[in-house]
């Protein structure tokens, strides 16, 4: 990430090298990448951890899994903001300059692959949710829940850290000259195909299916503009759209710089591919800091909890309105039944009336 540079007072033949060896791509960014992350994470890590407060406030009074969701997304980011930014980038790098143990950088290399797929696959729970909401509600209400959004949360992370252990021989790209090898193609490849062309994937097919349903729907209003008022496209549908669009956009650019590197250029060698790979972490990481602003300007519930926070108020303990989810087909079947062990009631405790005490003469 930045060129420390490599003059030595020794000669190739005292080291044991050789000159090619040697020859390490200059980084054109210099300490610009130092001040990029350490802005970023000095606004990224307090923004969300106040976005993790407003998301525990809003899963409390709601008991909507979508909270949970967004919440579990959030705590990634911060984690991915901790292991890669941090100590990856700030303290290996530009601080110790990778001289420290060699297990230690693996070790923190696997951390980092772990939150990283955490914080990517977090979204994708959070996709199909909004998908079986719109295209299946009878299913979702049945479904959706938050002992089960926390259950596949669980999941998720146990998975995502599974995943991270076969980074531990994940190479350095700045820093090894020898070509990519065979492990290290199948650690490319299985990484750009976890933290982008699958979830991608997911995310087109499910965010195609959502918006030609709304289509669908759009289409039918006109015939039913008499029952109701028009229904739009969603406050939750916008924010998930505006998340999965984001991530697909700031990841794109470095899933192609990798596999550049794996069957072109090294990183090593060249130092147009070096800037690109610069540029391209820039641009992902810039992904773990963005969401309260994408929040922020679709919820109007979280920006409210977000002021409240800010201001040091405490918002109601209850939510205000009957969750129409999973309280409302409760509270019909309960009413109705109430109802008829009402009218039960009232006709058993009713007096007979004066015609039904006499008796025929």
């Amino acid at each position: 990430m930045i060129d420390w540079p490599n003059v030595t007072e020794f000669s190739y033949e005292e080291l044991g090298l050789k000159p090619e060896e040697l020859q390490r791509s200059k980084c054109v960014l210099g300490f610009i990448p130092v001040i990029y992350y350490s802005v970023l994470l000095c606004v990224g890590v307090p923004v969300n951890i106040l976005t993790a407060v407003a998301l525990c406030r809003l899963a409390s009074r709601t008991k909507k899994a979508l909270y949970y969701y967004l919440l579990a997304v959030t705590g990634s980011d911060i984690l991915s903001q901790l292991f890669i930014i941090f100590v990856g980038f700030l303290l290996e790098t530009a601080v110790f300059h990778r001289d420290v143990p060699t297990v230690l950088l693996h070790v923190v290399s696997a951390a980092e692959f772990a939150a990283n797929h955490a914080s990517i696959w977090s979204t994708v729970p959070l996709t199909v949710d909004r998908y079986v909401a719109l295209c299946h509600p009878l299913l979702h209400r049945q479904i959706s829940y938050p002992a089960r959004a926390r259950k596949i949360i669980a999941a998720v992370l146990v998975l995502s850290l599974t995943s991270g252990v076969p980074f531990f021989w994940w190479s350095d790209m700045w820093r090894d000259s020898h070509p990519p090898t065979a492990l290290d193609a199948v650690l490319i490849w299985t990484h750009v195909t976890i933290i982008y062309f699958l979830p991608c994937s997911i995310f087109l097919v499910l965010n195609s299916l959502i918006i030609r349903t709304l289509r669908i729907r759009q289409r039918q209003q006109p015939c039913q503009e008499e029952r109701g008022p028009p229904r739009c496209l969603g406050k939750t549908t916008a924010m998930l759209l505006a998340l999965t669009s984001v991530f697909s956009v700031l990841w794109a650019p470095r899933t192609v710089v990798v596999i550049y590197h794996l069957y072109v250029s090294s990183v090593h060698q060249d130092w147009r591919v070096h800037l690109a790979y610069d540029l391209s972490n820039m641009l992902a990481m810039l992904n773990t800091a963005v969401n309260f602003f994408l929040y922020c300007f679709v919820s109007r519930p979280f920006r409210s909890v977000v002021r409240d926070i800010m201001l040091l108020r405490g918002g109601p303990l209850h939510p205000r309105q009957a969750l129409p989810q999973q309280q409302a087909p409760t509270n019909a079947s309960n009413s109705s039944l109430y109802s008829g062990n009402n009218k039960r009631s009232q006709r058993d405790s009713t007096p007979l009336s004066p015609r039904r005490n006499r008796k025929p003469s």
